[in-house]
């Protein structure tokens, strides 16, 4: 069994009532749930279902070492 460690990057909506994941490893890739944990549980569900179609088309799965996080901290 093969482990891949996705970074994802959690939002609160526009609303405020819930969160929005991306995984950029995996362009398009996103779900959102009403509490954190909810959407990690969704993306988990969408990344999932993505490697399975790259799978499908024979496509490789991303080098996700290759993304970073970091943070900009900017004072105005």
């Amino acid at each position: 069994m093969d482990v891949y460690d996705f970074k994802v990057f959690i939002e609160r909506d526009e609303g405020g009532k819930g969160y929005v994941v991306v995984c950029p490893s995996l362009p398009g890739c996103y779900s959102q749930g009403e509490t954190v944990e909810e959407a990690m549980a969704n993306v988990r569900e969408a990344i999932e279902l993505c490697l399975e179609d790259m799978r499908e088309q024979g496509e490789p799965v991303p080098d996700t070492t290759n993304t970073l996080i970091g943070s900009v901290v900017v004072a105005r």
